[in-house]
């Protein structure tokens, strides 16, 4: 199947259009790291603590990063979870953090988000079953005697049970435990406790030791990729396209990082994933161009090399829109549908298929072309062909 027949596109010709492009979108980013939003690190990388929260209401997250901030929980970042009408929020505190300081995160958190707070109670939205149970057992609602503590530790189970898993973390009413628990329990929980209107229903901690490890790690990943990239492109082809291959990479990365900046999306572990993976599918988009450009110049000898490439180019145009086309609904579906756990990974790699297939087209190609140029112009005149398929090396003299 074929977009394009026999197309003559002058890509070359539209070269500084292309690094027009690029520097704006390249510039923007490290602008925007530099001076904006930084290099938004997720608490993968830099530690912290996650808490969940689940509102009975549509929650105001301008509101409550103001009221973390009022508090002296700085810096915090407020992220919308789930659907539309889930009524959820991620709220990531970046302080240094210890087991030791997940509850006093989260109970920071509750103080600042339950206005309603009354001091002789508790809030039954954010109860866990032991403390419940506690106040059961002395209660004694149901006048159990010896058989108290198992039976009210299975009541008090069952209530919060229902509220995270039925309810979502949130009881809008005490009226809806009803048939859950003995009607002589529901009667007693008034006496101790009230509903807010939101339920934190999870907490995770990352420390900064794991933190700063993972980020040596995901430096080191990348960095590793793209020496074997220069290595192998260096042994199949020739050095100027390796060195051309991994430009255009480091480009690609730039302007994926920058999109997370300027969009102020944490950069997590999957994220890394993703560009790990943005590495290796613009890596093979760049080498199917250099392999019908190789092809090319041992069957065009006389012509330009920037003819050559512009040939080699629109020869494998409508592999590249098939391939990139179909991958990018793929990922473009995952963006949309895949939830918010996958939503930086999807986001990563659908900035980075759309700029990697460009780049190959755009970035690379053009730089065999200046490198060629730029021997024409110091006199060399001669560029060498990437090694055969027997591993020889060829010499042609391309006149520019």
């Amino acid at each position: 199947m074929e977009f394009f027949r026999n197309p003559n596109i002058d890509f070359l010709g539209k070269k500084w259009y292309f690094i027009a492009f690029s520097l704006v979108f390249s510039v923007a980013g490290v602008l925007s790291m530099l001076f904006w939003h930084g290099l938004p690190l997720g608490i993968d990388f830099r530690g912290g603590t996650l808490v969940y929260v689940k509102f009975s209401h549509a929650p105001d997250a301008a509101a409550v990063h103001s009221a973390l901030n009022s508090v002296g929980l700085h810096n915090a970042r407020i992220q919308t979870l789930g659907q539309a009408g889930s009524n959820e929020l991620l709220i990531d505190l970046p302080q240094e953090s210890n087991e030791q300081a997940l509850d006093r995160d989260k109970n920071q958190v509750i103080k600042v988000l339950d206005h309603n707070a009354q001091t002789d109670k508790q809030d039954l939205n954010n109860t866990s079953s032991l403390g419940l149970s506690a106040y059961l057992l002395k209660k004694d609602p149901l006048h159990l005697g010896t058989d108290a503590q198992s039976r009210y530790s299975a009541i008090a189970q069952a209530i919060t049970d229902y509220r995270d898993k039925k309810m979502g973390g949130v009881l809008a009413s005490m009226d809806e435990l009803k048939g859950i628990a003995d009607p002589a329990v529901l009667a007693s929980l008034p006496e101790n406790f009230y509903l807010s209107d939101f339920g934190v229903y999870n907490v995770e901690i990352v420390g900064p030791q794991v933190g700063a490890q993972l980020r040596k790690q995901a430096v080191l990943a990348t960095l590793y990729s793209l020496a074997g990239m220069l290595v192998y492109l260096a042994f199949r082809f020739e050095w100027i396209y390796g060195v051309a291959a991994v430009v255009t990479v480091f480009h690609d990365t730039l302007i994926t990082l920058g999109a997370f900046s300027l969009t102020n999306k944490p950069i997590s572990l999957t994220v890394i994933a993703a560009i790990l993976t943005l590495i290796g599918y613009s890596n093979n988009d760049t080498i199917v161009v250099f392999d019908r450009i190789r092809e090319n110049l041992k069957l065009m000898r006389r012509e330009k090399l920037s003819d050559i490439v512009n040939k080699s180019i629109n020869q494998t145009l409508s592999r590249t829109i098939l391939t990139a086309g179909l991958t990018f609904l793929t990922v473009l579906a995952l963006y949309l549908f895949g939830g918010e756990v996958l939503h930086g990974f999807s986001f990563a790699l659908v900035i980075g298929i759309i700029i990697g297939t460009y780049s190959s087209i755009a970035i690379a190609a053009p730089i065999l072309v200046a490198y060629q140029e730029g021997r024409t112009n110091r006199g060399q005149g001669a560029v060498a062909l990437p090694a055969g398929s027997a591993g020889r090396k060829e010499k042609a003299n391309i006149r520019a």
